[in-house]
């Protein structure tokens, strides 16, 4: 059997821009996704706090050391500036290499600069 498991998350980043206009994606700092494990063009979902919404679109690199969270495209709905998200990518594991994975949990401040990088939930190590 395959497990859908939580590859890794970037918890609680403020969105700096919200562009309809923009081709889709979210554009990540380049500082985030390497530190996420999350690579360019990679499927990724974001749940926006402030207003509950769920979306799924891919990634692309933002300027490294920027901050950039650039909800692009349709998505731009559904997120403003200034939102808190949690954005976070998925993998597929045989069951006995999921009972031993540990995500990847980027925790950012409020100008989307790494705080810390963990493998255990806030509360639940």
């Amino acid at each position: 059997m395959q497990r859908v498991m939580l590859k890794s998350k970037i918890h609680r980043a403020t969105v700096t821009d919200a562009n309809v206009d923009y081709e889709g994606s979210v554009a990540i700092d380049e500082v985030l996704m390497e530190a996420a494990g999350i690579l360019p063009f990679e499927q990724v979902h974001i749940y926006n706090i402030a207003n509950g919404q769920r979306l799924t679109t891919y990634a692309i690199k933002g300027e490294r050391g920027s901050g950039t969270i650039s909800i692009n495209g349709a998505a731009a709905h559904l997120a403003s500036k200034g939102d808190l998200v949690i954005i976070a990518s998925y993998c597929t594991l045989p069951e006995a290499q999921a009972a031993l994975h540990n995500p990847i949990l980027v925790y950012v401040d409020a100008g989307n600069g790494i705080r810390k990088v963990s493998s255990n939930l806030a509360g639940y190590a």
